[in-house]
């Protein structure tokens, strides 16, 4: 069912712009990710592990919140 409605949306040219542009996208991500990893381990140490406490304290607090909040 979601298939012809899929075939209407999307003409052979938009799906061949989609697929080159997603590839293109990723190769380009992991081009970036390869040559940005070497400034960013110099320059951002144990970085990761001040994002991860930054997130999980972020959720920990939602959840008081939501928790005091009800009462």
């Amino acid at each position: 069912m979601l298939i012809p409605i899929a075939a209407k949306m999307f003409t052979p040219g938009r799906i061949v712009f989609a697929s080159l542009f997603v590839i293109a996208f990723i190769v380009l991500m992991i081009y970036s990710y390869k040559k940005d990893a070497k400034n960013n381990s110099k320059h951002y140490k144990n970085g990761a592990i001040y994002v991860a406490v930054g997130i999980i304290t972020l959720i920990a607090l939602l959840f008081i919140s939501k928790f005091l909040i009800k009462g």
